[in-house]
């Protein structure tokens, strides 16, 4: 690996903060304000693709700030799934950004000022990078902690009376999340005298089951509130649709990822094992089926998908609890898929309020007519989002679904079943609001918006001056035919400023699909190294504390979860998983469309990228 690259890992976090205080320095100067933003982001992502280029091949890498070696300093440890967050992460923000520019959030009479919405958004952007690269629970706290000050502020702007409600709700909600996590954290130390978590790796396995128990609960109760999981998402659906479209389009592709990411580490590197699967997958149904049902109960989009957001929580947790690599791998392929496509969706929805005035589905009709570009953007997420082959939803729902049946227990057949139910209810959502929304007639809706009947007359106008022109061309250019059917211009359609990123992201969408093979083998790998725990610990703290960590090679190998070290490493230290392996040492399955190397009856060769997953 080139050592030099990953020593950039602490620009994903300064590039920000510097970037947020040039923002609030260029305060009264909009146009400079923005270049300097949108500059801030473009960088950061630079940096972040040579992160992931760096990682791709070789695994986990520490840096210590100040030249303090951990466990005494500040770590920030980046391996394959931390890099691939920051990379996906940064791609959204920088789309997200210029909508949100291009749409006058940021405008007094929109909603806040120029001088809190640049610098608070590059906030909070550093924030989720830090998080990502934490590399002990009390960094990690401080990234939450800024990025959720960040969306306090956010989710706010402008001051309406419902967006104070929710910002209320949901900083309360916030503030309760926090407040365990730190009481764990004081805790964990108190027991342990450390939180670095290569660290923690060996030590939590020496503490008593139930001591461990106690802190395994706690971090999962703080992190589950974050990332929204049944039945601590009750704070969602109310919280996010007030907000403006460019921030909620953020929060629901990043916030809740950010616990899901906090949540896979703990139980890969800091609790390995099954003794809380069950209870995840347990967590996994719940949040799958209830957020769907509440999906089918809403009128408003954002608030569909909203519930759908919480519904697809469920999806990433099913994949954890499976404990295999197959099922990580799926994870950390769908994570990818739910940041892109989720904010895909509400960046549509910003444009349907734009265009009609309302996001009410009871209100909307006529929109593929008047606006057929953003019909055609809303329904290839949508169909995403619903797991419609061929795309990369399908792709991740399989991975899902090919882990569950390989585990081969009825908790896990369980949730292959609702896995397929929620798919199938989301296309049912889908296609309610599309029909609805943009099938129907405007003649059929009860109370159409004006903005909405304003862009149907004109579009009628538009089309029957058309046609008048083209009588008045046939018939020798008589005038009379084009006056009886004068042009009528009705409200502006969305800029190309909201159109093109709201394309870019779709289109980062269906990357997905067409890169599924190469996505799907670095998932695979980065859900190995984590599984084997090694590669983290000996970047971390080096080889011999990798050596003795909780549980060694003899142990691993009796268990499956290993192979002899004579097989080729995916990274640094002398452990391979076998890919079909789960905690116990089970087969989980294998891929369709060829062997998996490492599995038993595999070839062994290196993985080429092509046909090994779904």
């Amino acid at each position: 690996m080139d050592q030099g690259l990953v020593s950039l890992a602490p620009l994903a976090v300064l590039l920000p903060i510097l970037g947020a205080a040039l923002a609030f320095v260029l305060v009264r100067r909009p146009r400079a304000q923005i270049a300097a933003t949108v500059t801030t982001i473009t960088v950061t992502l630079v940096v972040e693709c040579l992160l992931l280029a760096a990682t791709w091949d070789t695994g986990a890498v520490a840096v210590f700030i100040g030249g303090w070696e951990a466990p005494w300093g500040i770590t920030l440890v980046v391996d394959r799934f931390s890099a691939l967050m920051l990379v996906v992460s940064s791609a959204i923000v920088l789309a997200v950004l210029v909508y949100a520019s291009a749409q006058g959030v940021t405008d007094q009479d929109q909603g806040g000022p120029v001088s809190i919405f640049h610098p608070t958004f590059l906030i909070l952007v550093a924030g989720v990078s830090n998080a990502f690269l934490a590399g002990d629970l009390f960094n990690l706290y401080v990234g939450f902690e800024i990025l959720l000050t960040a969306s306090y502020v956010l989710l706010t702007l402008g001051g309406t009376g419902p967006r104070v409600r929710a910002g209320v709700t949901y900083v309360v909600v916030s503030v309760i999340s926090s407040v365990i996590f730190l009481i764990a954290i004081a805790m964990i130390y108190g027991a342990t005298g450390t939180v670095n978590m290569a660290d923690l790796a060996g030590k939590l396995a020496q503490l008593d089951p139930d001591v461990q128990m106690v802190l395994h609960v706690m971090l999962l109760v703080g992190f589950g509130i974050k990332a929204a999981v049944f039945p601590l998402s009750f704070w969602l659906p109310d919280s996010y649709p007030t907000a403006p479209a460019p921030v909620t389009a953020v929060f629901a592709g990043l916030l809740t990822k950010v616990g899901v990411y906090a949540i896979v580490r703990t139980e890969t590197l800091l609790f390995p094992g099954d003794r809380v699967n069950v209870l995840l997958l347990w967590v996994a149904l719940l949040t799958m089926i209830v957020g769907i049902l509440g999906a089918l109960a809403q009128n408003d989009i954002k608030r569909v998908l909203s519930f759908t957001l919480v519904s697809h929580i469920g999806y990433m947790i099913f994949g954890l609890g499976l404990s295999n690599v197959l099922g990580l791998g799926a994870t950390i392929f769908y994570v990818v898929h739910h940041i892109t496509v989720q904010t895909s969706l509400f960046l549509v929805t910003g444009l349907i309020e734009q265009r009609a005035g309302t996001a009410n589905v009871d209100r909307l009709g006529g929109l593929a007519r008047i606006s057929p570009l953003i019909a055609i953007l809303f329904f290839i997420p949508a169909m995403n989002l619903a797991g419609i082959p061929p795309f990369s939803g399908f792709l991740g729902k399989v991975g899902l679904i090919q882990a569950g049946v390989g585990a081969q227990t009825t908790m896990a057949w369980a949730l292959v079943i609702a896995s397929v139910v929620t798919s199938l209810l989301t296309l049912l959502v889908m296609v309610r609001v599309w029909t609805r929304a943009f099938w129907r007639r405007v003649e059929d809706v009860e109370h159409p918006p004006a903005k909405l009947v304003l862009a149907v007359e004109a579009q009628e106008a538009t089309v029957a001056h058309a046609s008048a022109r083209a009588a008045a061309a046939g018939t020798g250019g008589s005038v009379d035919a084009e006056r009886r059917a004068p042009a009528l211009t009705g409200p502006r359609g969305p800029t190309a400023g909201l159109v093109a990123p709201t394309i870019g992201l779709v289109a980062l969408g269906l990357s997905f699909t067409v890169l599924a093979g190469p996505l799907y083998t670095f998932a695979d790998r980065a859900a190995t190294d984590m599984l084997v725990r090694t590669p983290y610990i000996e970047a971390v703290l080096g080889e011999e504390a990798a050596e003795l960590a909780a549980l060694d090679v003899d142990e691993l190998q009796d268990r499956g979860i290993v192979a002899p070290p004579d097989r080729e490493n995916s990274g640094p230290g002398d452990l391979q998983p076998l890919d079909g392996a789960d905690s116990e040492g089970n087969d989980a399955g294998t891929r369709p469309g060829g062997d998996v190397p490492g599995e038993p009856g595999g070839t062994g060769e290196a993985d080429d990228g092509e046909g090994g997953r779904p």
